[in-house]
Formats: structure tokens, C-alpha cells, sequence
């Protein structure tokens, strides 16, 4: 069979090396892809983008079923499209994507469901908004309310970065999605990841994971896109594990499809565990997080296809998911000047120094003349598996060694929360 995977990023890399593993698949398609992931065997990129482009090519290819990457097409209602035409396609409909695409509308949603998340207030005003500011004080969250490629959260530890942050979120820089601003209650705690395959009410959840939001080490600077993760996840217990399933993940579905909203696709809460033991939803993503995917896929050892056709299928509760019991890390490599300002054009060398247990996936390379080179902001993700994260990580660092591209911008301490107090540099 063939498949589609629409998008272009290390996420995408990720599937299309996972999905042509299967012995059911001759082609995967990727649109419009990048140069290394058309490296992959099986696997091949067409440059072309946008929803009518990719319907043509999913016909002409006459592809089994369609898997949405990114979170635009999603709430461009690439998934409507394609039904429409009887194509099939795993992601939620523009309606059911609002989860992502809007945090009014997420934390509106939750309000309404008794789904626990941080008290907010949402205003399309700047000057109220600052007036607000001023009434509750700080550390606050300040997040753009539409899709910002994970770089529309703010949290801000003083008043005068609330106040500058809001002017800079609602100030144009983000457009449309910043024409209206969601200020949230500042929570303490660990961030886990919690991804599951849904249809409708039916759902299968996958290995935990623990993402890196913020620049530098320590979980200092800027947010980002994600600057790297890690599967499994020690804080999620298998008690923590159901309480989210029965609070939150299956609250949130059947909320869906009581709006008229049936959700199909993967899933991502992303969870603040508090000090105390309670886990609120700090934001929805209504597809696979990045990077979180590069280690799940790793440790991964059901065939995603049949996975996939079991929720497109309406068959998600005889299907079953198993995992390499190894853990799997990944370290992001981006390029100077991320995320503000990233840098595009610096050659890129030692890629060809493969090593055992390790996949480097592709985010933001172009090939040029024989060479490869940057282009975008997350330029690679080095991902490895160990018989514990601690050999995991050292695989991982290992490999990062051995990349150079001038600026290169990566943490050292990815995985430190679970491995503390025992990190050491790599």
C-alpha cells in the first residue's frame, strides 16, 4: 500500500521512517518533505504544499489513508477536505481542532467540562489586558490565542515582562493569532506529555514522554518549538497514568462528541503535574508533538499501519500497542538565533557518522551541491535508545559530538528531570 504523510519537519521524518518499516507499505509519500527525509528507503518527498495540492496527490498516487503532521492543515480543515472527497485521512476536522488552533476555545471547553486547567481570563483589549495584569500580578502566563509554531506562550516572572510580553503578543508580531490574548494562572510543577490515538470515544494511549520547552539548560530562556524529550516518563506512575485517563483524556473526548465535535487523530495534553499530586492541562495539541514523536517512534515496535486503520476503522478498542522496553531520548540541534531569529545557510557536517541505536531526523536541512546545510530554526534531532535513559542520553550526546554547524544551539541536560540528582555533563 502507499501512504501520505503531509508536512515537512522532524515529527514528519519520524513517521514516514516508522510507517515504511511496515511490511504493508511500498511508498510513503511526504508533502512536501525535505531532503533528508527522501533519504529514508521507501520513502519519497513531493514538493508540493496546500490542500488541493495534496488531495491531487493523494489521488493520482491512489494512497491508503492520509496522516496530518502539523497543526495549520489541521485547522485549515485539511481532514474536512479530504472526507469529502472520500479520501481517508487520520486527524480531527477543522471543528474538533479548535482544541489547538484556539486556547479560547480549549480553555472555554474545559471550563465547560470540568476538565482541570489554570484559572484565565481572555481579552481581545490591550489596555484592559494590562489593566488586568496589573490586578493579579506576577509570575502569569501569557499565551496568543490562535497557532504560533509553540513561541505564543509567555511566562512572565515580573510585572514588567507581563506587560512587555502582552505588548509583544498582541502587538502584531504574530498576526492574527494574537489578536486576542488567554492570561492564565501560573502553575508550578513537572510538564509531562500524554499522547493518545483516538476515534470518537474510543482511545489508545501511548508511552508517556517529558519534553524541554526552553532554550538553555536548566529550563532557562526563551520557549521554543522544544529543544528536546524523552520516553517514558518516570513521574507519570501507573496511578497518575489512570487518574489522567479518567479526568482528563476520556473527559475530553466525550465533551467532543457531545459539541458535535467527534474527535479522530492523536492527541497531546500537555500536563502540569503540581507539587501537591493534582495535573491540570496547561494546552491541547491535536497531533503528535515534536519532539516528542522521534522517541516514541523509536521505541515503538506495533505496526503504526495497522495502528492507524484500527482508528479509521472505529476499531481502537481490540487493538493493542507494544514498545520497546528500552527508553529513547532526543536532543534538538537548531540553529543560531532560534527561535526569535534563526539562521539559515551554515554547512552542516558529519552527518554520515551513523552509530548503533541512534536515528538523526531531519527538521530543517536543505542539500545543496553535495552538501548539506541549514534551513529553519530546529535543524536536527539526534535520537537514541539505551538499556536505561542514562546510556540512552550518553548514545545520544555521543552522536551530537560528532555534528557541526557553526552556531549550533543544544542543551546538555536533556532528561535531567528524571535523572536527577545524578546528571552529569554529557
Amino acid at each position: 500500500m502507499k501512504i501520505l504523510v503531509i508536512g515537512s519537519g522532524g515529527r514528519e521524518h519520524a513517521l514516514a521512517w516508522r510507517l515504511a518499516q511496515s511490511p504493508r507499505v511500498s511508498h510513503v509519500f511526504v508533502a512536501p518533505g525535505n531532503p533528508g527525509i527522501a533519504q529514508e528507503e521507501g520513502v519519497h518527498c513531493v514538493a508540493v504544499d496546500g490542500i488541493d495540492a495534496w488531495l491531487e496527490l493523494a489521488r493520482r498516487e491512489e494512497v491508503a489513508f492520509t496522516i496530518v503532521g502539523p497543526e495549520a492543515p489541521l485547522a485549515a480543515g485539511i481532514v474536512d477536505r479530504f472526507q469529502a472527497e472520500g479520501l481517508a485521512i487520520f486527524g480531527p476536522n477543522r471543528e474538533a481542532a479548535q482544541l489547538e488552533s484556539s486556547k479560547y476555545f480549549a480553555k472555554e471547553f474545559m471550563r465547560r467540562h470540568g476538565i482541570p486547567t489554570a484559572h484565565f481570563a481572555t481579552f481581545d483589549d490591550v489596555t484592559r489586558a494590562h489593566a488586568y495584569l496589573d490586578e493579579v500580578g506576577a509570575p502569569i502566563v501569557l499565551k496568543a490565542d490562535g497557532l504560533a509554531s509553540g513561541k505564543g506562550v509567555v511566562v512572565a516572572q515580573t510585572l514588567a515582562e507581563a506587560h512587555a510580553a502582552l505588548d509583544h503578543l498582541m502587538g502584531g508580531h504574530f498576526g492574527q493569532a494574537g489578536r486576542q490574548v488567554v492570561i492564565e494562572e501560573y502553575l508550578s510543577g513537572e510538564e509531562v506529555s500524554f499522547i493518545v490515538m483516538a476515534d470518537a470515544l474510543q482511545v489508545l494511549p501511548f508511552a508517556t514522554s517529558q519534553d524541554h520547552k526552553r532554550l538553555h539548560d536548566g529550563d532557562a530562556g526563551p520557549n521554543t518549538g522544544g529543544m528536546g524529550a524523552y520516553s517514558p516518563a518516570p513521574l507519570v506512575t501507573p496511578t497518575l497514568h489512570g487518574r489522567i485517563m479518567r479526568d482528563i483524556i476520556l473527559p475530553t473526548l466525550q465533551g467532543m462528541a457531545q459539541e458535535g465535535h467527534a474527535y479522530t487523530g492523536f492527541l497531546y495534553a500537555g500536563l502540569m503535574v503540581t507539587p501537591d499530586g493534582n495535573v491540570k492541562v496547561l494546552e491541547y495539541n491535536c497531533r503528535l508533538g515534536d519532539p516528542e514523536t522521534q522517541p516514541l517512534l523509536m521505541r515503538l515496535r506495533s505496526d503504526l499501519v495497522d495502528l492507524v486503520e484500527a482508528a479509521l476503522q472505529g476499531r481502537l478498542d481490540q487493538a493493542t500497542i507494544d514498545w520497546d522496553r528500552r527508553p529513547a531520548i532526543g536532543v534538538v540541534l537548531a540553529a543560531p538565533g532560534y527561535p526569535d531569529a534563526p539562521q539559515s545557510g551554515a554547512l552542516i557536517s558529519g552527518l554520515n557518522e551513523a552509530s548503533a541505536d541512534t536515528h538523526v531526523f531531519h527538521a530543517g536541512t536543505h542539500h545543496e551541491s553535495g552538501h548539506w546545510v541549514t534551513r529553519g530554526g530546529r535543524v536536527l534531532c539526534v535520537t537514541a535508545l539505551g538499556d536505561t535513559l542514562k546510556t540512552a542520553r550518553h548514545h545520544a550526546y555521543e552522536r551530537v559530538q560528532k555534528i557541526h554547524f557553526d552556531g549550533m544551539q543544544y542543551r546538555q541536560d536533556i532528561g535531567w528531570r528524571a535523572l536527577k540528582p545524578n546528571l552529569s555533563q554529557p
